[in-house]
């Protein structure tokens, strides 16, 4: 059996000075600490290996029990972790409040435990955690009792079970906001922007729903950012970028007049500004895209988005969108150095890095070579799609990656292959695509031209650019233009010019 690398990966995850934690805290304690002998062994390895620890260790007691210590290794980097970060977030914050409350309440010190839920409560409020504000209701009510069987019957209880009802309410709508949320995003994460009928009926349905279409329908800023967010998701789905940026941008000004909420949810606000960049980029817009982006680059050094998670989605973010505006504008050539850079990042998050960014990253590097017409390091590229086995996330590239796969192998003059490869694309797309009309109409007119001579070629491109134009007006079937510019390439060929050339030519 293979052995497990998960103690490795945590290790490997630490900052530096969450490594000086750990460490000093160790420190304090007493006895034999055979797990710090552990630790930085495997601080120092490269890739995880348990034959060297067993090999380094090989005279020592302990390593007879080595899982049992690697366990007990895990165990203490977790805890040193939730002491080094519990002043980090409101989370952490109220645990360790309502766990002071609950101490100072069994202890009978009522009048401090109270101090205890005031401040804690404050805090809920302001960070809208509404669970916990909830609890701290119930160790309200408990002191309240404790004074009652005192003789004191001063408290307000109609305003105490008024902050109650408002609780549990704003929970109730929130809960609701996040079920829907769920829903737009598995569409989304699903199938990407090309949608098939059924999931078209979903978005239209959560469009549809009365806490995205009506007004005033959330109850706290959360669940506003939420509404906005979901409203700015179906409306980037069916292509309307206008809509889409204006539910965006209202989303990113709830939050940022909302820092605290903000610096707890800011997965979702990376999402927000990324979405903004995407909606940019697809009208066209580049100087705005780019002020965005910049916006999206700088997040790292605010506080709250320096955790690790937090910059492997920024830093994804930031990369597909850089170099969706470069290729966007035709610089296909300069973009090659974000390439090398965007290599680099996969290499050094490897498995940190999210499945649908990883797909991302090999279709864009993808486009980039073929753009900068070096065809054989696209279909290296496209492969790494071709050959994952995971192909209910991101639908859309999976199929896009066929499509381009096909021709880059025309560009590479794979006729004999070509026409095998195709037969299996169409059943895949009568199978499949969402987009199929298109599709099909892009294999009949490879299939017919590899079998084209060179003078005929050129007229069966102007055919097919009449025919292509047609099918573009259609609002599901243009859809194919954000994943490969068809239009450009077919007047490459008519032109006689660069891919490259023609994406510029174009815009």
């Amino acid at each position: 059996m293979k052995p497990s690398n998960e103690l490795f990966e945590l290790i490997k995850s630490l900052s530096k000075s969450e490594k000086r934690f750990f460490k000093l805290s160790s420190s304090l304690q007493n006895g034999e600490k055979n797990y710090l002998k552990i630790f930085d062994l495997i601080e120092h390895q490269n890739h995880y290996n348990e034959d060297e620890i067993k090999q380094t260790f090989a005279n020592e007691k302990f390593i007879k029990h080595l899982p049992s210590e690697k366990n007990h290794l895990y165990k203490l980097i977790l805890k040193s972790l939730r002491g080094f970060h519990s002043d980090n977030s409101a989370s952490s914050i109220l645990k360790e409040e309502i766990k002071n409350v609950e101490i100072l309440y069994k202890k009978a010190l009522y009048k401090e435990c109270r101090k205890f839920v005031k401040r804690a409560k404050r805090i809920a409020k302001e960070h809208e955690k509404f669970y916990y504000w909830f609890e701290l209701i119930s160790w309200e009510k408990m002191l309240i009792e404790e004074d009652m069987e005192q003789g004191n019957f001063s408290h307000n209880l109609d305003k105490l079970i008024e902050d109650e009802r408002i609780v549990i309410e704003k929970l109730r709508n929130l809960a609701e906001y996040e079920i829907i949320y769920s829903k737009i995003n598995h569409v989304f994460r699903s199938g990407g922007f090309v949608t098939k009928p059924e999931d078209v009926a979903e978005v239209d349905a959560i469009s549809n729903h009365y806490l995205i279409k009506g007004k005033n329908t959330a109850i706290s800023s959360t669940a506003a950012s939420m509404c906005y967010y979901i409203q700015g998701l179906c409306n980037a789905t069916k292509s309307d970028y206008d809509t889409a940026l204006l539910k965006f941008h209202r989303t990113k000004e709830i939050l940022d007049e909302n820092p605290k909420i903000k610096r707890d949810i800011t997965h979702r606000y990376v999402r927000t500004v990324h979405n903004l960049v995407l909606c940019y980029i697809a009208k066209k817009d580049f100087i705005n895209a780019q002020l965005i982006l910049d916006e999206l680059d700088a997040l790292t050094d605010i506080k709250g988005f320096k955790s690790f998670d937090v910059k492997v989605k920024i830093f994804t973010s930031v990369y597909t969108s850089r170099i969706s505006i470069s290729y966007g504008k035709g610089d296909f050539q300069s973009t090659l150095s974000i390439v090398d850079e965007m290599i680099t990042g996969l290499d050094d998050y490897n498995e940190k890095l999210p499945k649908e960014q990883i797909l991302l990253f090999n279709y864009h590097i993808a486009y980039v070579f073929f753009g900068s017409g070096l065809y054989r390091d696209a279909l290296k590229w496209v492969n790494k799609i071709l050959n994952d086995n995971e192909q209910n996330l991101r639908k859309d590239i999976h199929g896009y990656a066929r499509l381009f796969n096909l021709i880059i192998h025309y560009e590479l003059e794979n006729y004999d292959l070509l026409e095998y490869l195709m037969k299996s694309n169409i059943r895949q797309i009568k199978k499949s695509s969402n987009t199929k009309e298109i599709e099909l109409e892009i294999l009949k007119f490879l299939k017919k031209i590899i079998r084209s001579n060179n003078k005929q070629k050129r007229k069966e491109f102007e055919v097919f650019r009449d025919s292509l134009h047609r099918l573009l007006c259609n609002n599901h079937q243009n859809k194919i233009l954000q994943y490969f510019n068809i239009t450009a390439w077919v007047h490459s060929k008519i032109d006689t010019i660069s891919f490259e050339e023609a994406v510029r030519k174009l815009m």
